[in-house]
């Protein structure tokens, strides 16, 4: 009985990597399936719902909801939360290092230009923040978005703590699977940019329709000007900066100044 010979680690090591490469699609399937793309079906499904009846006019979506009036298990469940929604960028993550392996994830994750994409993501939230307030403003005025509450949580002693680490988190996820992740794997795929960029800039919109029409163009030309961005840069770190700051101050702004500013 004759035995095969043995592989060295290193050949081995390079074969498994091979055969990474050759699934990135099941790899979006499943990244999408545990997080961003599970909640643009269970959008969708709420947009029908309120279209069916009577529509947006009367709608109120909120964004950070107490779940407890006991402090402790709100606080609890608000981290758990934070957690749970995070989750999904490490295995983003994790499965970038893999296949390829490449420095910053090879989606610029890294300390090299602090200071010069600190400054583009304050720029992009310029950007992308003053005229998404003028749409939102406009689509609820039509009675084509919801009432958005960016905060019901009490005005207890983790109220901005949570809504910070809130914001942190939808920025970390949503530009790190649908930005980072996914146009990366998209062009493992082969597919042309615009094309990738549109899918991502869908389902981006998709997973925001439970706030009406308005949300998602918003999040829609948001994550168009984002793909765009990554696409030529291959740098994402701006985009979660952005990202971060626009969540950041509409809910802490949301929670300091609903009732006391009579159009909050």
């Amino acid at each position: 009985m004759t035995s095969s010979p043995a592989v060295p680690a290193t050949e081995a090591a390079a074969e498994a990597q091979r055969a990474g490469r050759q699934r990135p699609g099941i790899e979006v399937l499943l990244v999408l399936g545990v997080s961003l793309g599970i909640s643009a079906i269970s959008s969708w499904i709420n947009f029908l719902d309120i279209q069916t009846r009577g529509g947006f006019r009367h709608a109120t979506a909120t964004l950070n909801p107490s779940t407890s009036p006991r402090e402790w298990v709100d606080l609890s469940y608000q981290l758990l939360g934070i957690l749970n929604g995070v989750v999904p960028a490490f295995l983003a993550l994790y499965l970038l290092w893999q296949s390829p392996a490449l420095p910053g994830f090879g989606i610029g994750v890294d300390r090299f230009r602090p200071r010069r994409e600190l400054l583009q993501g304050l720029g992009f939230a310029a950007l992308i923040g003053i005229p998404g307030l003028t749409l939102i403003y406009l689509a609820r005025r039509l009675g084509i978005n919801a009432q958005l509450d960016a905060s019901d949580l009490a005005d207890v002693w983790y109220r901005y703590p949570v809504l910070v680490l809130s914001a942190l988190q939808n920025a970390i996820v949503e530009e790190i699977v649908m930005i980072g992740f996914l146009l990366t794997r998209f062009r493992q795929l082969r597919w042309r940019p615009w094309t990738a960029i549109g899918v991502s800039a869908v389902i981006r919109g998709s997973y925001h329709t439970y706030q009406g029409i308005g949300g998602f163009v918003g999040n829609l030309v948001m994550g168009a000007i984002f793909g765009w961005w990554f696409t030529r840069t291959r740098r994402v770190l701006p985009l979660v900066i952005a990202h971060s700051v626009l969540d950041i101050v509409s809910f802490v702004g949301y929670a300091a100044l609903h009732g006391r500013v009579s159009w909050i």
